[in-house]
């Protein structure tokens, strides 16, 4: 498979503009894939914050299985706060409001004891697609953040007022590099990765090796795959859709492309790719 890497302009000037405007931010909210929350996490992010505290929000919860539960506690286990979320549902914003306050609680008390009044500001920062700017709409009450789900939605720094806080929601940002690609294969599977430079039946294959490696019995149900090669699978994904071409061969692009849209849309349930070994190697845990 060739080496997926995507670090446009775009984000070199995010960046930038992250490291001038953190210095107006009293924590960070660092957002991530429930799903992949390993291969979701921008260590460069980690440096921008600097010595500000950090909350590591797991979005995107509803889609993930057990596997983000064990990584939220083992982010915890290193004295670092976690949660998992799921942005959209009203359900999350009382956790999420809590441990965004536990957070910034001592430097609210310093501000008391100073008689400072201001709100509190936070930094909400992560790769494209984790679901930054839904998780503000759910803070604010309101779609005041551009919301997509196509990597890259978000261009430029808004400040959003939310309550007792203010919140700076900033582009995705990837890593200059992807170094483990393994796990920038897994962003492709969620999204994360402009399907623009991927060859996405190249992506579906590796897909289709991982789940069955980890949820054979989604592929089994959803497409009657019974195992074989990446390529065996694919075939019967495309047969059992019914992706012929004249002339009987497979259409191998509808059969990319129905399997990716079915993961990122829940249809395969829930999953988490990731495993403790690879928190480690992010450097989460």
């Amino acid at each position: 498979m060739k080496t997926i890497q995507w670090f446009p302009g775009h984000m070199a000037k995010a960046m930038r503009m992250m490291e001038e405007n953190v210095t107006l931010c009293d924590a960070v909210v660092f957002v991530l894939d429930a799903r992949a929350p390993a291969s979701s996490y921008n260590a460069r992010l980690k440096e921008v914050a600097g010595e500000r505290p950090v909350l590591y929000v797991l979005n995107k919860g509803d889609m993930a299985d057990g596997g983000a539960d064990e990584a939220v506690a083992l982010i915890r286990s290193g004295g670092r706060a976690a949660l998992k979320i799921a942005a959209p549902s009203p359900a999350s914003l009382r956790p999420l409001t809590q441990a965004m306050e536990e957070l910034v609680a001592k430097k609210r008390e310093r501000f008391a004891q100073k008689g400072t009044v201001r709100p509190l500001r936070f930094l909400i920062a992560g790769i494209p697609n984790t679901g930054k700017s839904t998780l503000i709409n759910l803070l604010s009450g309101g779609k005041k953040a551009q919301v997509g789900d196509k990597a890259g939605v978000t261009r430029a720094k808004q400040w959003v007022r939310c309550g007792a806080f203010e919140l700076l929601d900033t582009p995705g940002t990837m890593p200059p590099a992807l170094a483990d690609q393994r796990l920038a294969r897994r962003l492709a599977y969620v999204g994360s990765v402009n399907d623009d430079i991927l060859d996405k039946e190249e992506v579906a294959l590796a897909l289709l090796e991982e789940l069955w490696e980890k949820y054979p019995d989604r592929l089994t149900g959803r497409y009657a795959i019974a195992g074989g090669t990446p390529l065996e699978m694919y075939e019967a994904l495309c047969a059992r859709r019914g992706f012929i071409l004249r002339g009987g061969e497979y259409d191998y692009t509808r059969g990319a492309l129905a399997l990716l849209d079915d993961f990122r849309k829940g249809r395969l349930g829930r999953v988490c790719l990731d495993s403790a070994d690879d928190l480690r190697t992010a450097g989460l845990v």
